[in-house]
């Protein structure tokens, strides 16, 4: 059964950068497209970015466009979220989950309901 846990989140000024790592075991993280997923306080979960398979074909929302980059390592089984120019309205708890690549080729943010194995979040701030 693949198990996912996000680390990399804190605290950060506006305009700065951080680097999410989701990282898979108990399965190889290559056969699974991974979605990067965040919630604020009383909002919904919303998709941020996924990436297929193989790594080939990413997708990201609206919001994080030019900001966001997303790639993975299958090598290393983790999967990454760097994010720049960080905004006050980023500040969420940040999940990585597996999907499949049909997600992706779509070409828009990641869909929560076809997403799984969640990870347990990690808390990004970004507040001067």
């Amino acid at each position: 059964q693949l198990q996912l846990v996000e680390s990399g989140g804190g605290l950060v000024q506006p305009g700065g950068s951080l680097r999410l790592s989701c990282a898979g075991s108990g399965s190889p993280l290559e056969y699974y497209a991974i979605g990067w997923f965040r919630q604020a306080p009383g909002k919904e979960r919303e998709g941020v970015s996924c990436i297929s398979s193989s790594g080939g074909t990413t997708a990201y929302a609206d919001s994080v466009k030019g900001r966001f980059t997303i790639s993975r390592d299958n090598a290393k089984n983790t999967v990454y979220l760097q994010m720049s120019s960080l905004k006050p309205e980023d500040t969420a708890v940040y999940y990585c989950a597996a999907g499949g690549d049909y997600t992706v080729h779509r070409g828009s943010g990641p869909r929560v309901d076809e997403y799984n194995r969640w990870g347990q979040g990690t808390q990004v701030t970004v507040s001067s």
